[in-house]
């Protein structure tokens, strides 16, 4: 069935029925590449790997030679299905005007829209410039082989990047209600505390790590890590795991474990973080181990003309002026940042990663209309 590209619900439908599970690519990019190449769009399959992780299917879509490059960068994977649905996640139904379906808001829904979108901008013509599409399908996995590798595709056959929005859906309850121009950044660290296993009744001759790593976590907890900044909530630093794993109630253990994440605004890096973490631990002393991996740093990208284009497109169809904001957790902004400016806005993410995962399709359709005015805002057409 040849798919109506200017309905954003028709492409959505389709995509949600390849249950593209992360790593899986179950046909979406198929579906995607297909609908591209309709428009005029040059289309690359980017399949990388790496020992120890999951291969991974790629597209890069581009149309146009010239500068600017306006790109809309998103992912066709999803989280798995889960239990407690009322339909089948992978149908794509059509319930009392919602469109159900495992990644209808996270976010087949909104590359869809954008789909959509340029359907419409290039019947009034040439886009001044070039359009592209970055989509992965490892957003929801390690995030190893997909956008970052394609970035650095990009930049070693001397390809750029100008202008990014990313379909990410971040409205928390109604469309339109917000943006996002940075995101925290994300610390994760695991302490160790070594000791001396013993007999409790002689705890003289033993070394218990148990009171050293309550004393570590009350150090790293005992005052806020900051007073946020102008674009950026305060930092935190919460605590996610403490183990002993000790089944015995005579016995002092030789170690103590416990987990934790940071997640960080643009005062701090995730470096700066390590040595703040390593000091604080020092205080303390003794035998210990910490392990710290950053995920994503902090950033911003300021209110300019990028966001600037996207909230007068979402005033004009929606009369509402969406909040700038470096909320919620990570996305692959974080990779793309370093390239362009980005800006993320998609559909309401309030059934993302849940059963029943659903969207409105007058939301759908919304945002096909916001993105095509970001497209002519962006990049008007001969």
């Amino acid at each position: 069935m040849t798919l109506t590209l200017t309905d954003p619900l028709d492409l959505a439908r389709a995509l949600i029925r390849c249950p593209s599970v992360t790593p899986e690519d179950g046909g979406a990019l198929d579906v995607l590449e297909a609908s591209l190449t309709r428009l005029g769009f040059t289309c690359h399959r980017l399949d990388f790997s790496q020992e120890g992780t999951p291969d991974v299917r790629n597209l890069y879509a581009r149309l146009g030679e010239d500068g600017p490059n306006f790109c809309f960068a998103g992912h066709t994977d999803v989280v798995p299905v889960g239990q407690g649905w009322t339909t089948d996640p992978f149908a794509g139904e059509v319930i009392d005007g919602h469109l159900y379906g495992r990644g209808a808001a996270d976010m087949k829904g909104a590359i869809a829209a954008f789909v959509a979108a340029l359907a419409r901008h290039l019947e009034t013509g040439r886009p001044i410039g070039s359009v592209s599409l970055l989509i992965t399908g490892d957003e929801e996995g390690p995030a190893i082989n997909g956008t970052k590798k394609m970035l650095q595709w990009l930049e070693e056959r001397g390809e750029r990047i100008d202008l990014c929005v990313v379909g990410e859906p971040t409205n928390p309850r109604r469309l339109g209600e917000m943006m996002k121009i940075g995101r925290r950044g994300s610390l994760n660290g695991r302490l160790t505390v070594y000791g001396s296993q013993g007999h409790v009744a002689y705890p003289h001759l033993a070394d218990n790590p148990i009171p050293r790593l309550i004393a570590m976590l009350t150090a790293l907890t005992a005052e806020p890590l900051d007073q946020g900044t102008a674009h950026f909530q305060p930092s935190t630093l919460t605590l996610t795991t403490v183990d002993v794993g000790n089944p015995a109630t005579n016995v002092i253990p030789a170690q103590a474990h416990a987990g934790f994440n940071i997640r960080f605004n643009d005062l701090h890096s995730g470096a700066s973080l390590e040595d703040w973490l390593r000091q604080k631990l020092e205080t303390v002393g003794g035998d210990y181990e910490l392990k710290v991996s950053v995920s994503g740093e902090a950033f911003l990208t300021p209110p300019g003309p990028l966001s600037d284009a996207v909230a007068r497109a979402v005033q004009a169809v929606l009369g509402v002026s969406p909040e700038p904001s470096t909320s919620g957790g990570t996305s692959d902004a974080r990779f793309i940042k370093d390239y362009c400016p980005v800006v993320e806005f998609g559909l309401v993410g309030q059934t993302m990663h849940k059963a029943d995962e659903r969207v409105a399709v007058a939301d759908l359709e919304a945002l096909a209309e916001i993105y095509r005015l970001v497209l002519a805002d962006v990049l008007p057409t001969l």
